[in-house]
């Protein structure tokens, strides 16, 4: 069995590159069955002037273009926010196998808070979720962008 690596800190530079365009920092990382990165993004909302350009959703879509198909069987995802429901249905819809998140979002959240997409039966596949990892550094990046903006 091969040791658990992370690649959080790739989501958090995609997320400080995002908090650089004045898009809310939020990064993601769509890596292969062998750790390896296929795509990573940061949000572009305003960017694209696309409400649906989260990092999630382009990380996937970047990830789909590169292997010519729209599922992503045995994927992870990697990603310093909670997914909100837009991109929790797109990680359901891409077979993402494993979603690893930092900070939680209990305001926008769509997988442990709000509508918890993955718990409802309706949700044809349910990603393995695991939650906090980078936390704090994901956290104070928000914080930070968010206190320069009031």
């Amino acid at each position: 069995m091969s040791p658990f690596t992370t690649h959080m800190a790739l989501a958090l530079e995609q997320a400080q590159a995002a908090a650089l365009r004045g898009e809310v920092p939020v990064g993601a990382v769509v890596t292969d069955p062998h750790g390896r990165v296929v795509a990573a993004e940061g949000n572009r909302t305003r960017e694209l002037c696309d409400p649906t350009a989260h990092a999630e959703v382009l990380a996937i879509r970047a990830a789909c273009r590169a292997l010519g198909s729209e599922r992503l069987p045995g994927h992870d995802l990697w990603v310093t926010l909670e997914p909100c429901p837009i991109c929790a249905g797109a990680i359901s819809a891409a077979r993402i196998a494993r979603l690893y998140y930092g900070a939680a979002d209990a305001r926008m959240g769509g997988v442990a808070h709000g509508a918890q997409v993955f718990s409802h039966a309706q949700c044809h596949h349910r990603p393995e979720v695991y939650d906090g990892i980078a936390a704090d550094a994901s956290r104070h990046l928000l914080r930070q962008f968010f206190a320069q903006r009031r």
